[in-house]
């Protein structure tokens, strides 16, 4: 049967009246499932630690704004990059997600889009994120290249260690490295604690995101830190979410951020809190919730670094 004729089955943890089921033709709809067009909050946790970059490197060159084409360029790349990442998912994983509740009804796994076509589709993707990272400086671009590495390696490891939050952390994250090379055109240690401090954070909200799977997870013999800390999530959270605030506290200092930024980052962390103080881990629904709550955090974050860029200037 041809991609097009195939069933497309609404994806559990797709967000609401979502522009892709209302509006797309329904030859893409399978397309936009596969890159998670219908469930943006994805690309958002991928564009976050590039604009925290950004914002930061402005305040560090003494602008009054971060470079508004270079955030642009991150949004285009994060969607794009982001939709080429789960594209390569979903055709490593098309097995397991089979099994799994959750993503069973995933293209692939569903049989909606062909593996050749998904890989034809993941080749488009690729080269729109090539495309935005040419545009920047050579040590931008190489950099880029080099987070390559990190994103093959992801679908495997949950297959050999408790920790694919971590590897999934080094990929997400990359971006508080591009942020500050496209500004500067080297690195330093401001965006070096940035990115690891997102990294911290990553390992906290897909912590947050796993416990959905957890049942299934266990039967299969997918590993994740959902299911290596268990009832000690909310302790193993409060460490993660703390090791970001610290991390990107003094990256703060170190890149001589003012009253503003802080204070974005008090905020930020008061939001933090409150996702750990709120979770409920057997409830797939309240995880979906605070995974998603993350997209705020990123906005508070934001806005406390562009407001002392203005104050500043």
């Amino acid at each position: 049967m041809a991609d097009a004729e195939m069933p497309t089955a609404k994806i559990p943890d797709a967000a609401k009246a979502n522009w892709l089921d209302r509006f797309a033709p329904a030859w893409l709809v399978p397309y936009g499932r596969l890159a998670r067009w219908d469930r943006p909050i994805g690309w958002w946790l991928l564009l976050w630690p590039c604009w925290w970059a950004a914002a930061l490197a402005a305040i560090a060159a003494e602008r009054s704004l971060p470079d508004l084409w270079h955030l642009a360029l991150f949004l285009v790349g994060a969607i794009a990059m982001r939709g080429a990442g789960c594209t390569y998912n979903d055709l490593v994983d098309r097995d397991i997600d089979a099994m799994v509740e959750r993503t069973r009804s995933r293209p692939v796994a569903s049989g909606a889009v062909s593996p050749l076509r998904a890989a034809m589709f993941l080749a488009l993707q690729a080269l729109v994120g090539l495309i935005v990272l040419l545009q920047f400086n050579r040590f931008t671009i190489l950099l880029g290249l080099a987070s390559l590495l990190v994103v093959a390696l992801y679908p495997f490891v949950k297959r050999i260690s408790d920790w694919p939050q971590f590897v999934l952390g080094l990929a997400f994250s990359w971006g508080a490295l591009v942020g500050w090379t496209a500004e500067f055109g080297s690195l330093d240690w401001p965006p070096v604690l940035l990115y690891a401090a997102a990294i911290a954070w990553t390992i906290g909200y897909d912590t947050i995101y796993a416990h959905q799977d957890k049942e299934d997870d266990a039967i299969i013999g997918v590993r994740s830190t959902a299911l290596l800390f268990g009832a000690r999530t909310k302790p193993a959270l409060t460490a993660f979410y703390g090791l970001a605030v610290i991390g990107m506290a003094v990256a703060f200092v170190l890149a001589d951020a003012g009253p503003l930024a802080f204070a974005g980052l008090l905020a930020a962390a008061a939001h933090l809190g409150w996702q750990v103080m709120s979770l409920d881990i057997d409830d797939p629904d309240n995880c979906l919730a605070r995974f998603r709550a993350n997209r705020t955090t990123g906005w508070i974050l934001f806005a406390g670094l562009v407001l002392d860029a203005l104050l500043r200037a």
